[in-house]
């Protein structure tokens, strides 16, 4: 059975973070690079679209959340936490959070996006050009890379898609080149 087939199978077919039935599609949660059903939720076109940011937040669509944040599934768990994050401002979702428990290794990934942070906290990945890299974006390499431990030399050109960030230093990105996970220098790529 497929991802997406056990997720509507799981989820009763309708959206994992508001219940809505129409135009439902998986969403793998970052900064993961392998897709399964304990990294992945469904959600609908509503909640995607403000989950990646293309439209701007509605705080009251997002009031589902007092109750989705009790769902069984830790993904689940770790998308209402984050969009309760993100939200924080509008001040109900202070006492939605407080009430929340997640054991260590849930807190660990749903802080791993940084949603938690004051923006002032943040740390910010920029390319060669100085445009803001995100978990999940695609970059290319603009020299040829020597990768340490091993023999492979990354050529410029090579397109590293679905980077994940480094949260402790700005300056480290990682993606697979080829087969291989590597750690990148940010100074070295150009976001696609």
């Amino acid at each position: 059975m497929s991802v997406l087939q056990t997720l509507e199978e799981r989820s009763q077919s309708s959206c994992e973070l508001c219940t809505s039935k129409e135009q439902l599609k998986k969403y793998v949660i970052p900064p993961s690079l392998n897709e399964s059903v304990d990294n992945s939720v469904l959600v609908c076109n509503t909640c995607l679209e403000q989950i990646e940011g293309n439209v701007d937040m509605d705080a009251n669509h997002w009031r589902c959340l007092n109750d989705s944040m009790w769902n069984e599934h830790v993904a689940v768990q770790i998308m209402s936490w984050r969009m309760l994050q993100r939200l924080r401002g509008e001040g109900w979702p202070k006492d939605l959070i407080d009430m929340m428990y997640l054991d260590d290794e849930a807190m660990a990934l749903a802080r791993a996006t940084g949603e938690h942070e004051d923006e002032s906290a943040k740390i910010i990945h920029r390319d060669v050009n100085g445009v803001i890299l995100e978990t999940g974006d695609s970059v290319v390499l603009v020299k040829d890379l020597k990768v340490k431990g091993s023999s492979m030399v990354a050529k410029q050109g090579t397109a590293v898609r679905n980077i994940r960030l480094d949260h402790e230093n700005a300056e480290y990105i990682e993606g697979k080149v080829g087969s291989q996970q590597i750690v990148i220098i940010t100074k070295y790529v150009k976001k696609l």
